[in-house]
């Protein structure tokens, strides 16, 4: 990596040497507009070549450490950024991930807690009508029970007033057909058989 940065930095001061020699060579030989031509004095040219390369190989070195430091923290930041990009993209991807993950179970639970509820609902749907059905069951048990025993009750007051109809009716006929002396033949029939028995 050093080695190709020596060569590329070899290559820069050589290509900007030739440039400078080159402008230099034309504008030497141009010279003014009227005047002579001089020939051109190239012991002179090469040693202000040579002050310049100097120059140039001297500010390179001072400045190429703090270039070398500017863009290689250009490259490190730049280099740190898109890592921290790429590490906010996998967060972000995973947050996402989770997300859709979390949302499919809540909508697995949903339909879950829906076909609970609709299974409940059909349970509850199945008591109450076993209940509506005991429900009737017993109302109508207890209507005939009760009907039953209106019935007896009925039938008992009946009885009692047939009874009661009959002892009227019979009084009514004794008094209209006994007269006095079979009624005292009757008590003292009753009296007699009293007697004998005791």
């Amino acid at each position: 990596m050093r080695n190709d940065n020596r060569r590329q930095l070899i290559k820069s001061v050589l290509i900007a040497g030739s440039m400078v020699l080159v402008a230099g060579t034309v504008a030497y030989a141009a010279g003014g507009g009227g005047e002579e031509h001089h020939p051109i004095d190239w012991k002179d040219f090469g040693y202000r070549m040579f002050n310049f390369i100097i120059l140039a190989g001297f500010l390179w070195w001072l400045s190429a450490k703090k270039v070398k430091e500017f863009f290689a923290g250009r490259r490190n930041d730049i280099k740190e950024s898109l890592n921290q990009a790429q590490a906010a993209k996998e967060e972000a991807e995973r947050k996402y991930k989770e997300y859709v993950a979390k949302l499919e179970k809540a909508t697995d639970e949903i339909d879950g807690i829906a076909e609970m509820i609709k299974v409940q609902g059909m349970a509850e749907k199945e008591k109450m009508i076993e209940e509506a059905k005991k429900a009737a069951v017993k109302i109508e048990e207890d209507t005939k029970a009760r009907m039953e025993q209106e019935f007896s009750t009925a039938r008992n007051q009946l009885r009692a007033e047939a009874a009661q109809l009959s002892i009227q009716l019979a009084e009514e006929l004794l008094k209209r057909n006994i007269t006095i002396q079979d009624h005292e033949k009757m008590v003292k029939e009753y009296m007699d058989k009293v007697v004998i028995k005791h």
